[in-house]
């Protein structure tokens, strides 16, 4: 971590975040916001990265998941929340019409198919899902389809793209300070990894429930 930004100061401004938050009839997002310096998107090389937190920050994530046969049973028998289970045949009735299908993936925040079927899927519903950024993360039958589910909602991803602001999802209210606090700092020092000049390019660092106020960290 950075010496600006110690564990203890973590703790007060989460302390202070649910201060700052009212009570609301779903159960709200904790999320960073990030403002870097010295980074010109234009020139400067872009950069992506995800990281697996300790904490599950999304455990209701919504999904959909375009499964051959097999993984349909798989995930019927594991009872999965959260999860839309769809085949490739079903993604037919769109007809390759744009707007339905970009109102259809917008209602997810991620898509998974299964790998043997990723290429299917262009032919069937054209170069829409690339376009809006939703093509499918691809599953193998080698690994169990919760640990990939648990694996996707737990973990973050960083990237730079057209604009020196980033945000992401580290964790809910429902977690105690202390999951939130290793949440926040794993995603802090992952993103450090990522940057030129390190924890030199953070200009500004934030968290904040869905609806309640930002509270500074840097």
């Amino acid at each position: 971590m950075s010496s600006k930004i110690t564990n203890a100061l973590v703790l007060q401004a989460i302390a202070d975040m649910r201060a700052n938050s009212k009570a609301r009839k779903f159960k709200q997002t904790v999320e960073l916001q990030i403002g870097l310096k010295d980074y010109d998107p234009m020139r400067d090389k872009r950069f992506v990265g995800t990281v697996k937190l300790p904490n599950v920050p999304r455990p209701t994530l919504k999904i959909c998941f375009i499964a051959d046969q097999k993984h349909q049973d798989e995930a019927a028998a594991a009872g999965l929340e959260g999860v839309d289970v769809t085949s490739l045949d079903a993604l037919k009735k769109f007809n390759k019409d744009k707007k339905l299908i970009k109102k259809w993936a917008k209602k997810y925040a991620l898509l998974l198919a299964t790998d043997s079927l990723v290429k299917k899927i262009p032919v069937v519903l054209g170069p829409v899902l690339n376009r809006i950024g939703r093509f499918p993360q691809p599953v193998t039958h080698a690994e169990p389809i919760t640990k990939k589910i648990d694996d996707v909602r737990g973990s973050v991803k960083w990237q730079l793209k057209k604009v020196t602001c980033m945000n992401v999802a580290v964790g809910n209210e429902s977690m105690d300070d202390e999951q939130l606090r290793q949440n926040i700092v794993m995603a802090l020092n992952f993103l450090a990894s990522l940057l030129k000049k390190g924890w030199h390019n953070l200009k500004s660092i934030y968290i904040k429930t869905t609806m309640g106020k930002s509270v500074n960290l840097l």
